[in-house]
């Protein structure tokens, strides 16, 4: 980029646009000068280590510009001390000095195919360019320099289309020529490897057109850059879960993000069977079986630290379906405090746990967050002085301070066969997985019986309906009386994005309209997310666990007999201070922690 002085991108012109907008000082901006060209100097020598890491073809020489140097420093803003002058900053302000529009681009909407098919990769990262769109006719291009006319005008040629720029940090589509040209040469190299009269096995409506497939190897490098690609993009997108979905003529990748999917490519169908074969063989699956279901797992790295992927396939109408979950330790494993419990509600359930005998149950939908709070309810009572034990299917995430088992059906190790064998095995402490039918919840409950600490789940929709699950499994009442501690049941909600977080004024007679119990009049003020990057439009970021927590109380086991009438126990809950879900939900809704929208979906009251 040029740095003459009569340059809106020369280093006196930008510093003196980021004093007039109070970024930096001007003591700053003297600092920034006297110590630029050390500064130059040793980015350019850590950029110099990088590229020499790099293939010989994707090594590109971009120049360090005055906002890599500003960006370097650190400084916090001096208009705003909270807040770091990062790169990001930096270009958000000379877009406005500029009179430029400015993109945090999403890549979760980015096309695949117009990013990487519009101008070669060796020319977006010399130029530092990405087209990101085309809206009204005209191409959109983000760009760190809004002042390459012949970039532009070189673009414009070839795309046949009047380019539009917006502007976005440097770093930014660095990444993103990254990520993109590298995955769709990628699948690019796969599919020629595939090309050629294919017949997918695995889809019911080719059926009548059976041949020999000739897929790739799962350890094709293309194959293998692709599936690292995809880890490595769900790690960055805070992904819980990703789906690979076989069409009639693509294969969709979808990801999980704060509770909802989003489709992230559509990839060629060619390619789909030997990223299932890549998968699998990585998780130690059988890669020539495709008729039945598998589950595996995989152990890697996400940063510094190690996560486990959850593998499960399963044949679909077109072929294998395969679902990755992410688990990731710092999510599994956390404080009780930092869950979401509200105060009482987390006294509560200490007491619950803190005893030496007694059945917890912690019930909710499939992913309601009760394994974390299973996790971190066990990390906190494992000592060098308690035997935890836990029977899984599968193991969510090996722990070593836990004694793990998976079960096994094929080795005739279920939740029920194994109970026999682990109260041999001197335990204080056991968490089964779930009470999924009569055996299980027997043994479950001859174990709180005889002395020990029992945890498990049930799928209920709120915490008294679990009494009456247990009594429909067949457990007898005398036996729930005799070794129920207590029951929580949760769900979990999105929070509002904290980058762009803002109040609104609602009258408490709406909300009562609407089904809130609000014990207040007149106008009440809320919060809601506007949408930013930060959160890819949505406005929240980030999910909390809305609790209801219900101790086994002596009124509550008088009520619990042959005939129990799961309305009067929901009445004595209620006069015993139960708080529920909804209500639960309602305090974060007023405390700004979720909006009025999550309460509404994840929340419901009987009559």
């Amino acid at each position: 980029m040029i740095n003459d002085n009569g340059h809106p991108f020369s280093d006196k012109a930008v510093c003196i646009a980021l004093v007039g907008q109070g970024a930096i000082s001007k003591e700053q901006a003297l600092e920034i000068f006297e110590k630029k060209e050390k500064v130059r100097e040793s980015i350019e020598k850590q950029k110099a280590r990088r590229r020499d890491k790099m293939p010989i073809g994707v090594r590109i020489i971009n120049p360090t510009t005055i906002v890599d140097v500003i960006s370097s420093f650190k400084f916090s803003r001096s208009d705003k001390k909270d807040i770091e002058l990062d790169e990001d900053a930096i270009f958000k302000m000379l877009a406005r000095e500029w009179d430029k529009a400015y993109v945090k681009i999403d890549p979760l909407k980015l096309d695949l195919n117009l990013v990487t098919t519009t101008i070669p990769r060796s020319f977006a990262m010399k130029h530092l360019v990405l087209p990101i769109e085309v809206e009204n006719g005209s191409l959109v291009v983000a760009t760190s320099n809004p002042f390459n006319s012949e970039v532009f005008e070189d673009i414009g040629r070839v795309s046949l289309m009047p380019v539009k720029t917006v502007m976005t940090s440097k770093s930014d589509i660095i990444r993103l020529i990254d990520e993109f040209f590298g995955f769709k040469r990628s699948i690019a190299e796969a599919e020629t490897q595939f090309s050629g009269p294919v017949v997918d096995l695995g889809n019911l409506e080719q059926y009548v057109r059976l041949k020999t497939p000739d897929e790739l190897p799962s350890n094709d490098h293309h194959i293998v850059n692709a599936v690292n690609h995809l880890f490595n993009y769900a790690f960055d997108q805070r992904a819980s879960d990703i789906h690979i979905e076989p069409k009639r003529d693509i294969s969709l990748i979808r990801m999980r993000i704060d509770g909802v999917l989003h489709t992230v490519y559509r990839l060629p169908k060619k390619v789909h069977s030997p990223m299932v074969s890549r998968i699998k063989n990585m998780s130690r699956l059988d890669m020539a079986e495709k008729r039945r279901p598998q589950d595996g797992r995989i152990k890697t790295a996400k940063g510094s630290v190690e996560v486990e992927i959850r593998i499960s396939t399963i044949p679909v109408a077109f072929g294998e379906k395969v679902v990755m979950r992410v688990m990731d330790p710092d999510i599994l494993f956390q404080d009780l405090g930092q869950l979401g419990f509200s105060a009482d509600d987390l006294k509560r359930y200490n007491d619950m746990v803190n005893r030496p005998n007694g059945l917890v149950l912690v019930c909710g939908p499939t992913g309601s967050g009760k394994s974390t709070t299973l996790y971190s309810t066990l990390r906190r009572l494992s000592t060098p002085e308690i035997n935890t034990t836990t029977i899984e299917d599968p193991i969510e995430m090996v722990h070593e301070e836990f004694n793990q088992i998976a079960v096994q059906p094929a080795l005739n190790i279920t939740f029920a066969t194994i109970m026999r064998n682990i109260l041999r095995q001197d335990p204080d402490v056991i968490m089964v997985g779930e009470l999924r039918d009569l055996e299980t919840a027997q043994n479950a409950v001859q174990a709180a019986l005889t002395g020990h600490l029992v945890l498990s789940t049930l799928h209920t929709n709120d915490a008294p309906s679990s009494i009456i699950r247990l009594l429909d499994i067949g457990i007898p009442y005398f036996l729930v009386q005799a070794t129920l501690t207590g029951i929580i049941s949760q769900r979990l909600v999105r929070n509002i994005c904290p980058k762009c977080i803002e109040s609104y004024m609602i009258d408490a007679s709406q909300l009562r309209n609407s089904g809130l119990g609000i014990n207040k009049e007149g106008p009440i003020k809320l919060y809601r997310g506007r949408g930013c990057a930060n959160c890819r439009g949505t406005g929240y970021f980030g999910r909390t666990a809305i609790y209801e927590a219900l101790p086994y109380s002596r009124t509550l086991r008088n009520l619990t007999t042959q005939h129990t009438d799961l309305a009067l126990l929901r009445d004595a809950a209620f006069k015993e201070k139960l708080v529920t879900l909804r209500d639960n939900a309602i305090k974060k809704l007023l405390e700004g922690i979720t909006t009025f929208e999550e309460v509404m979906r994840v929340t419901w009251e009987n009559d």
